[in-house]
């Protein structure tokens, strides 16, 4: 290693020390000289130290790692010691500040053998997660049983199951892939555990409309079910859950111009005003119905108790899962008709996979019609499928404002196709 280099590692390790070594002197400022086990400046040479043994180990090798490690725990021993007596005269219980400096320690060694962006970023992470213990306390405090039963199953749905399962088919048909199909359950328990943050953090409106816009930028269809199910329970605000889905569609939409713009150029000036002018009236609608509720047709704040339901998540990912392999079967026919029968079944589950494929098939004449017209069909079929799932999931009140708005979105969009010229 470079004597440069070297110098520019051992002041990472010590501004790793002086960040966290900052936030422990901080919280103990009151405190009268000598009564500290560790504050700014034992943290700071903390991690210094654990940076000058971890350049004894690029020096020395394996006799190196084996000083680092009696280091550390001659280091972690004398930490121990002071933070004991400490406790014992100040009559408190805590290892916060013996971890911290350990961390310290630990992330300095880091900074001169390993990646001095990751020993770096994971000192802030440390620092930050000390100065705001206030703040988490108090978030632990207001979270009920089924919130936390819900984040750690989404967790364990992630990082646990999620890696095990194997990404490749394993039918005869090549349709069924369980890594995506569990991922696709996944994304659907997220953006329903999302939704709930979004409206217990920042009201029913606001928290409605971030859930689908952003949700719309995944998957429209899980957040109109999300809505949906949330709908069922809390009836009395339906028209602001049916504008959360609305918006999530418009975003849809826009999500699809998005992508042919960027893949098949050649095809926008087909679909660009159909699309757009739909995605327009979606628009117009979700506000009208968020209207109606502002001017007290609906009132009343949503009281949700539970992020997600685990039965309706593992359902309606077995419904997509179905629709999906149905799809890639059908992929096997190779006429222009199989396109749109394929446009019209895939457009039940999801749009982007029909949109991609025939924006990149698009280079003559004849394969640019037939895609324009193979995504309309798809984001068409999308906007109506979501209206009827919408009312099989939260009943006729739900459902018959998403049959409206389908209906004009669709109408705007047939009067954009056959009465308006083209953009050119």
């Amino acid at each position: 290693m470079e004597t440069l280099e070297l110098f520019q590692r051992l002041g990472v390790a010590l501004a790793i020390g002086f960040l966290i070594g900052l936030e422990r002197g901080w919280k103990s400022r009151n405190e009268p000289e000598g009564n500290r086990s560790a504050g700014l400046r034992t943290l700071t040479l903390g991690g210094l130290l654990g940076g000058i043994w971890g350049a004894v180990i690029v020096a020395r090798g394996n006799e190196g790692l084996i000083a680092l490690a009696l280091a550390f725990a001659v280091y972690s021993g004398a930490i121990i010691l002071f933070r004991y007596r400490e406790a014992v005269i100040e009559n408190t219980l805590g290892a916060t500040t013996v971890v911290a400096a350990m961390l310290a320690f630990a992330l300095g060694a880091l900074a001169v053998v390993g990646d001095m962006a990751v020993a770096g970023a994971m000192g802030v992470a440390t620092a930050a997660l000390l100065a705001f213990k206030e703040v988490l306390h108090g978030w632990v405090g207001r979270i009920s049983w089924l919130e936390l039963r819900s984040g750690l199953l989404l967790a364990a749905m992630t990082f646990i199951m999620l890696p095990l399962l194997p990404d490749r088919t394993v039918d005869p048909w090549d349709t069924i892939n369980p890594f995506e199909m569990w991922l696709l359950t996944v994304m659907i328990a997220a953006i329903s555990f999302a939704g709930y943050i979004a409206i217990k953090a920042v009201g029913d409106h606001a928290g409605i409309i971030m859930t689908g816009v952003a949700g719309g930028l995944a998957s429209s269809t899980a957040v109109t079910v999300t809505l949906a199910e949330i709908a069922k329970e809390h009836p009395e605000k339906v028209a602001p859950l049916t504008a959360g889905a609305l918006f999530s569609s418009a975003t849809m939409a826009a999500r699809v111009l998005a992508v042919v713009a960027a893949v098949g150029t050649s095809i926008l000036p087909t679909i660009a005003l159909p699309i757009g002018l739909g995605g327009i009236a979606l628009l117009a609608t979700a506000f009208y119905f968020l209207r109606q509720d502002s001017n007290g047709v609906e009132s009343g704040r949503l009281k949700l108790t539970d992020p997600f339901e685990l039965t309706t998540v593992l359902k309606f990912g077995l419904i997509l899962t179905a629709i999906t392999a149905a799809t890639k079967l059908l992929t096997r026919f190779g006429s222009g008709q199989g396109v749109y029968a394929l446009a019209a079944l895939s457009g039940i589950a999801d749009v982007d996979a029909m949109t991609l494929s025939m924006s990149r098939q698009a280079t003559d004449a004849a394969s640019i019609t037939l895609a324009a017209n193979a995504i309309l069909i798809v984001v068409a079929v999308n906007t109506v499928s979501k209206a009827a799932l919408g009312w099989a999931t939260g009943g006729p009140e739900f459902g018959k404002r998403m049959m409206i708005a389908a209906a004009l979105a669709i109408t705007a969009g047939a009067t954009a196709l056959f009465v308006l010229p083209p953009l050119t």
